[in-house]
This record gives C-alpha cells, structure tokens and sequence, in this order.
C-alpha cells in the first residue's frame, strides 16, 4: 500500500519554508513523499508591537497546531525555540532535527564601516568586534559613545544591558529579511540575530560576529516536528529524522525554561551540550533591565542527564533565582 502524501505546515516566512523544505527533502531520502502547507501565523501579523507584550506564548506556533488538529495539516515544522514547553493536547513531539549553530550574532549596521572612515563614530569597527568577543568590560572603549542596539528578544536584551548598560535597546520585528531592511535603513549601531536563521537561508552578512558571550534561547538553532497524538505512521516516518543528542539536550534546555516557569517573555537562556560520556549545561535569568543576574553550570554524566534542566533549575532558585523569577509573575 502507497503511503499517502504528508502534508508539511509551515510559516510563510524564507526561513520557516527552508526549514520545511529541509523535512520534506530529508523525508524524501526515507522514501516518503510530502507537500507543503503555509499557515500564516500571529506573530507574523503583528510587526510592531514588542513581543514580551504580545503574551508570546505560542504565538508562532499556534495557528499551525490548529492546522494539526483540524487535520488540515499532517506535520508541522517549528524553530523550537518558539515552542511552547507545554504542546496543546493532542499534539506530540515527533523529531527534533539534528543542531544547527545555537549562537547569537551581532550584526553590524551595512554602513558601518562608512561611517568609521569619516569619523562620525567614536569607536572603530576593528575595536568594537574584538571587543564584542573578548572577555573583558566594553565600557573602558564605550564611555564617551552610547550605542543603539535592535533586537526583539527580551533575553538578548537582558544579557546585553548585563554587559553594556549603558546602551539604547530598540524594538525590531519582523522575520529575518525584514530585520535585515529595518537594520539597514536605521541609525542603529546593530542588532542581534539567531546565527542559525541567517546562515540556513544564506543571509549572514560578513560582517556579523558570534557573540560567544552570550547564552542563548533554550533550543535554539534546533527544529522541532510535530504531529497529531496517536497517529503511528506519522511517528514512524518522522523518527528516522529524530537526533537523539539534540533531543536530549533540548529536553534538558526546556525542562530547566519550564521549571522556572518561564517563556519568550522572560530572559532565561540556557544550552546542554554532550561531550563524550558527559553532558555539560549553563543556564542563567536576568532582570529585564540586566541589572540582575543568577546563573548555574553542571556536568554530568550522560546516563545521569534526563533530569539536569529540573534540577539546575531548582538550584538556581535557592541562589539568586526566585528573586528575578518572582518580579516575572
């Protein structure tokens, strides 16, 4: 008996379409033929308001999760870092697709450069992206110049503000092309962007730098399937994609997000990552403002690590973390 055609839903964005032609060629190489579906989502309609005020949960996902269970969809394909860690009954996890770069990029203003040469800019390029890099405090080089930076997550603003608070944060929404515009026609010295979306679509300008200082969103760089609870074939066809270190360490990374209770809207980051026979994970809150900050990092052995994002994040409340947790709430 011929398999019926999977129905892939998916964001009309470049990056969600990548991400669900990326399933469908991987479920190709399985023998399983497959369309797409696009499924205009809530986030994509409203470009403007900041998303820590949109009650974000789900906000990218949930138009195709009713999709899924209206059956007008089969799978559905998320960047699950905007996956709730609670799935709407009767959607379950079926693939976590193997990692792409789960870093933050910083990417410069296109004129940047321009605009060091006719010293309209107190800092250097060349000085500001050693800086951005280094381990040291940027504010010795920044002192005389205050910089505005764009970005629509709350936790890259929180751990920016951490490091550089003297800087200006703006608003900046949109999907990754968008963003990119925005950045382009503002007077920002910046804005940061998931190393993952620009690289998966070939938009990674060069001059962009890996901010290896900061921690990013739970799961991020990772790409979650989903489908409708009891349907077998489908299970079956979506775990030969299934990559079981990701799955475990996204796991890790959303057990530590959901046991602080916490969402987009909230600045927690947190990355498990296997190392051989071990399983090392760092995961952190700030205040929104980046003025506080608990942090937490554990190894443990593999065998040992299905409850290491519990239990990191029952450690960070009893030193320093309810504090922060609690002004969420």
């Amino acid at each position: 008996m011929m398999q019926a055609e999977i129905r892939i839903g998916t964001r009309e964005s470049e990056l969600a379409v990548w991400q669900a032609n990326h399933v469908k060629d991987l479920l190709h190489e399985f023998g399983y033929q497959s369309t797409l579906v696009y499924i205009k989502s809530d986030g994509d309609i409203d470009l403007q308001t900041p998303l820590y005020e949109l009650g974000v949960q789900g906000i990218f996902t949930r138009s195709l999760d009713a999709a899924l269970l209206s059956n007008r969809i089969d799978i559905a394909v998320h960047s699950m870092k905007d996956v709730p860690t609670m799935l709407p009954s009767g959607v379950i996890q079926a693939a976590v697709l193997k990692r792409g770069n789960y870093k933050d990029l910083f990417v410069f203003h296109p004129e940047d450069e321009q605009l060091d040469q006719n010293n309209m800019d107190a800092v250097s390029s060349a000085t500001w992206r050693s800086s951005l890099t280094a381990t040291g405090d940027l504010s010795s080089i920044t002192e005389h110049s205050v910089h505005t930076i764009a970005t629509s997550s709350i936790r890259r603003k929180a751990q920016w503000l951490n490091r550089y608070p003297e800087h200006n944060i703006e608003n900046l929404r949109g999907n990754v092309n968008t963003r990119l515009k925005k950045l382009a026609s503002s007077q920002w010295k910046g804005a940061i962007f998931a190393a993952a979306g620009l690289e998966r679509i070939g938009l990674k300008p060069v001059n962009a730098v890996e901010l290896d200082w900061m921690l990013p969103a739970p799961a991020q760089g990772a790409i979650m399937v989903v489908c409708r609870q009891g349907d077998a074939n489908l299970l079956q066809a979506c775990g030969h994609l299934n990559d079981q270190p990701t799955a475990l360490c996204t796991k890790i990374e959303r057990d530590f997000l959901r046991q602080l209770a916490g969402g987009c809207s909230t600045p927690i980051s947190a990355l498990a990552e296997v190392r051989h026979s071990e399983v090392y994970f760092k995961g952190s809150i700030l205040s929104v403002d980046g003025q506080r900050k608990a942090a937490i990092e554990k190894r443990v052995a593999i065998e040992d690590a299905n409850e290491l994002g519990m239990t990191a994040a029952k450690e960070l409340l009893q030193n320093g973390g309810k504090e922060i947790a609690d002004s969420f709430k």
